[in-house]
């Protein structure tokens, strides 16, 4: 049976991960501190910027040199990733030296903005949303879910990927399967309209799409160098090689991997851990936020 080999979270959205043997689901659905913080332009509304590039957030998809940065973390608690203090090693530039500081959080978060910002080269500001975060997928705040034999298949696409967890810190997933095929997570969505429950240890997720892809999963997670052709060749290969089980509506184009989930708020409150059994459940219907709609009601009212 599928289990859950690894759970990530990603305190300082855009920055390093860390692994985490429990994770408590906090309001919204969203791994509790799971992205907790973010950088933003300075004086951005991160509610109105947008996450998709160039819409204000410091994320790889606007900002390459967002890489460079080195993150660790002090966590809130055995379940709670919320950072308490950041400790961030930057490179150096023409614009600052190399230097490593830590931040107490939130007391010290203009004073991580003002040294990221030299960093940059322009103004940012250190936002802060304790209950949901600030995640990309502003409809499906659930942990996100891929499989190891997917991150191994994926990687082995690419000469310059080192392995597994090089793909891992490209994708960013919250939660990485184990005993379990490739593209297993290619059966956790279903049509438009519908969604997937998922039985995760004690608890439950549904899965309601696979997730676009952007330019970060083609960057060195070090170093911001990106794979010439990358998406050409990504495209490639997943219709090379989909399962027969990836037959959903969702799946419209080959630029999608890994699959976006919510959470009932009956479930928030739950946690995830390390070595939880995994099963696909039923299938039922859901609003257009990913939310199961109550019996005999239609998801397209």
């Amino acid at each position: 049976m599928p289990r859950v080999d690894e759970l990530v979270a990603y305190p300082l959205k855009s920055c390093d991960g860390v692994a985490v043997d429990r994770a408590a689901i906090g309001p919204e659905g969203a791994l509790r501190g799971d992205r907790s913080y973010a950088l933003v332009e300075a004086g951005v509304d991160p509610e109105a910027a947008s996450v998709g590039g160039g819409g204000g957030y410091v994320n790889g998809k606007s900002e390459p040199a967002i890489h460079g940065l080195r993150a660790e973390y002090d966590l809130a608690g055995a379940t709670d990733a919320t950072p308490t203090a950041v400790t961030l090693t930057r490179p150096e530039t023409e614009r600052a030296p190399a230097e490593e500081r830590t931040f107490a959080l939130p007391d010290e978060g203009d004073a991580l903005a003002d040294w990221a910002g030299e960093y940059l080269g322009y103004d940012v500001d250190l936002v802060r949303d304790p209950a949901g975060g600030f995640p990309d997928d502003r409809a499906a705040h659930g942990p996100t879910v891929v499989s190891r034999a997917t991150l191994e298949a994926v990687a082995s696409w690419f000469d310059s990927v080192a392995d597994a967890t090089e793909m891992r810190r490209r994708l960013r997933p919250n939660v990485v399967l184990g005993d379990c095929p490739a593209f297993f997570e290619d059966r956790l969505f279903a049509d438009h309209g519908e969604g997937v429950r998922v039985a995760v240890g004690e608890t439950e997720l549904i899965g309601v799409n696979p997730c676009q892809r952007c330019v970060v999963p083609s960057r060195d997670p070090d170093t911001g160098a990106e794979i010439e052709g990358f998406r050409e060749t990504f495209v490639r290969k997943r219709r090379e090689t989909l399962p027969e089980w990836t037959d959903g509506d969702r799946f419209d184009h080959d630029f999608r991997l890994m699959v976006n989930t919510v959470v009932e708020e009956r479930a928030w409150g739950d946690a995830l851990a390390a070595g939880d059994a995994v099963s696909a459940e039923d299938v039922v219907a859901v609003d257009e936020n990913g939310t199961p709609v109550a019996d005999g009601d239609s998801a397209a009212e």
